[in-house]
């Protein structure tokens, strides 16, 4: 990132020289350069932060060690296209030189040359080095046998690995499988398993680069990486506009909750997020205090514990609203898998040792679990959520995701939260 800065710089600077020269035909005049006939200082700032959005969104951040050279030609490539046609239209375009305009082709061309050479190079020469540099290449580490994980978590801690491979061969091997994934996901690393026969038959092996041994990737997103970064991007700003937007109805509804029943008006509760790893999510609180002892109770219907008005904002999913907190903080997204509690997912695993694969993205304010299932109230419910939880990670997508945030308007105009 700091070498695309630098470089995003250079190239409005360079761009500015030609602009210069051919404007003016007088690249050395003090006046000109001083006091340039064109907007100057604005772009300096907005085009380098613009050609850091561009590259994020494109992907680019995401998995720096496991660069590929095609693959970061095509990625800048696509990116200075995007860039060129921005500034050309947002900025090129309006500059009023001797009160005309001219020469806008050359503009642009000119600048999309500056801008791909100018980003590819030093970019290549990075990746370069990355590659040779034994210290920046991606640790791997193999595990044969259940015994293994503990010396692999005291070597990780000392000098964490990138990625473990599973070459599980006993008798039982799905179970050892998936509780070896539940141990290694909190430890932030990819994680692929050795296929058998049927599963190279079945085509769910891969192959990343010739040569390369087949592996199915359990941490890998079925999502590519430019999707992935439009998809935090948009959870960003959108629970930003909404904690702005609605925060007369937080105001209101923490009121209401706080005069109509003893105690504070947020209830927060650790859940389980992405990697396997606890965070605390935060609600409007919808049962009395003390509604749980010492041991988590599902909700059921009619429940007690739950206050009048806590039954409206249910009904109504109102009491999720403090979650986009939680969004804009990065413990979740809009869409993903309901977190759960380390209780219940104790329990599940028993009936369901997979669940561990929901780990791979952040949990949601909503999924297709929630809507095809509703507020689970039995083991059963938590486990038929999961699978449709599951259904949606192996697809998910950005068209699913619209798909997903449209039918949850209908559960929630239609009052079917609970």
């Amino acid at each position: 990132m700091m070498v695309d800065l630098m470089s995003s710089v250079i190239i409005w600077g360079a761009f500015l020289m030609f602009r210069w020269l051919v404007y003016e035909g007088r690249i050395l005049s003090v006046d000109t350069i001083l006091i340039p006939m064109f907007d100057f200082y604005m772009p300096l700032v907005l085009y380098p932060i613009g050609c850091l959005c561009v590259y994020y969104l494109s992907g680019y951040y995401l998995r720096p060690l496991r660069k590929r050279y095609l693959r970061e030609l095509r990625r800048t490539f696509i990116s200075s296209v995007i860039i060129s046609l921005g500034a050309f239209f947002l900025i090129v375009i309006d500059d009023e030189v001797g009160g005309y305009y001219e020469r806008y082709l050359m503009s642009l061309v000119v600048l999309f040359l500056i801008q791909f050479f100018g980003s590819y190079l030093p970019r290549l020469l990075v990746t370069i080095i990355a590659h040779k540099n034994d210290n920046d290449a991606p640790r791997r580490y193999t595990i044969r046998s259940m015994d293994e994980i503990e010396v692999f978590e005291l070597a990780h801690a000392q000098q964490p690995y990138d990625e473990v491979i599973l070459d599980i061969q006993s008798k039982e091997k799905e179970t050892d499988i998936y509780v070896l994934i539940n141990r290694l996901y909190p430890a932030n690393v990819e994680i692929s398993v050795v296929p058998s026969l049927y599963d190279m038959l079945t085509g769910a092996a891969t192959i990343e680069d010739v040569g390369d041994q087949p592996l199915i990737p359990i941490t890998e997103h079925k999502m590519s990486d430019t999707e992935l970064c439009v998809k935090r991007a948009f959870d960003i700003v959108v629970s930003l506009i909404a904690l702005i937007v609605l925060s007369p109805v937080y105001l209101l509804i923490a009121l209401v909750v706080w005069g109509t029943s003893r105690g504070p008006a947020f209830y927060c509760q650790e859940r389980i997020g992405l990697h396997g790893i606890p965070f605390n999510i935060i609600k409007f609180r919808t049962m009395c205090v003390h509604a749980e002892n010492d041991t988590p109770q599902l909700s059921l219907d009619n429940d007690p514990r739950v206050t009048k008005l806590g039954k409206f904002l249910r009904k109504y999913r109102l009491d999720e609203l403090p979650q986009f907190w939680n969004i804009l903080k990065g413990d979740m997204s809009i869409v993903g898998p309901r977190p759960e509690r380390r209780y219940f997912i104790n329990q599940i695993e028993e009936k369901a040792p997979y669940y561990c694969m929901i780990y791979k993205i952040r949990p949601g304010l909503t999924s297709w679990g929630p809507i095809r299932v509703g507020y689970t109230d039995t083991l059963e419910k938590m486990v038929s959520r999961l699978n449709y939880d599951i259904v949606y990670v192996e697809n998910m997508s950005l068209g699913l995701d619209l798909k997903i945030m449209f039918y949850t308007l209908g559960v929630i105009f239609n009052g079917k939260g609970k």
